[in-house]
């Protein structure tokens, strides 16, 4: 009996205090993903944030400012599915990949790479089809691409012998990487031209 009476007492304790206290989460309004009504006009307007959370997304989103500003964009001709493709096959190259070896060799470096996936063996395919020439062209460096089953090895010299250490230290990545061309490339396929011209 007195084990009943204590455990009566408690129980009405809890229930007293659960109805007395609301939790944080019951005093925050529900904004749910798909329901905007209380985020739009002066609160939207005044968001602290910056980061549109996705770099892929982020990188679209300024590309859509940038034609939404030009009163010359011919929409009939903008591809943004084109400038979302191209921009996985970057997010493999640059994630979906193993550098199995970087070394030196006369004038440059060798980098020898198996991607992780079958996709991203297929970006490696598209990509570095095409990046040897942007290499010689936006830079001067002769850059050979071979291939033996599913890894690839990358040949990068220069002509420069004061480029050798710089290009040394760039390795797979950073040859990938160096120059503005992206941007060009990105803002073409956005507005509908072929991402390499």
């Amino acid at each position: 009996m007195k084990t009943f009476r204590i455990t009566s007492l408690l129980c009405t304790l809890i229930m007293t205090l659960s109805v007395g206290f609301k939790t944080e989460a019951q005093d925050m309004p529900s904004v749910q993903h798909g329901d905007h009504s209380e985020m739009r006009g002066h609160a939207m307007a005044h968001s602290p944030l910056t980061s549109p959370g996705n770099d892929a997304f982020g990188a679209i989103q300024e590309v859509i400012r940038q034609l939404d500003a030009d009163s010359k964009t011919d929409w009939s001709k903008v591809n943004l599915e084109a400038l979302r493709q191209h921009l996985v096959d970057m997010q493999n190259f640059t994630i979906n990949v193993e550098v199995l070896s970087q070394r030196p060799i006369e004038n440059g470096f060798e980098a020898v790479i198996r991607p992780t996936t079958k996709m991203s063996e297929a970006s490696l395919d598209r990509v570095l089809a095409v990046h040897p020439m942007q290499m010689k062209k936006e830079a001067g460096w002769e850059m050979q691409v071979s291939r033996k089953g599913d890894v690839f090895t990358l040949k990068v010299t220069t002509g420069n012998p004061a480029e050798i250490d710089r290009l040394r230290g760039l390795g797979y990545i950073g040859i990938m990487a160096v120059g503005e061309h992206h941007q060009v490339h990105h803002w073409g396929m956005a507005k509908g031209a072929h991402p390499h011209n």
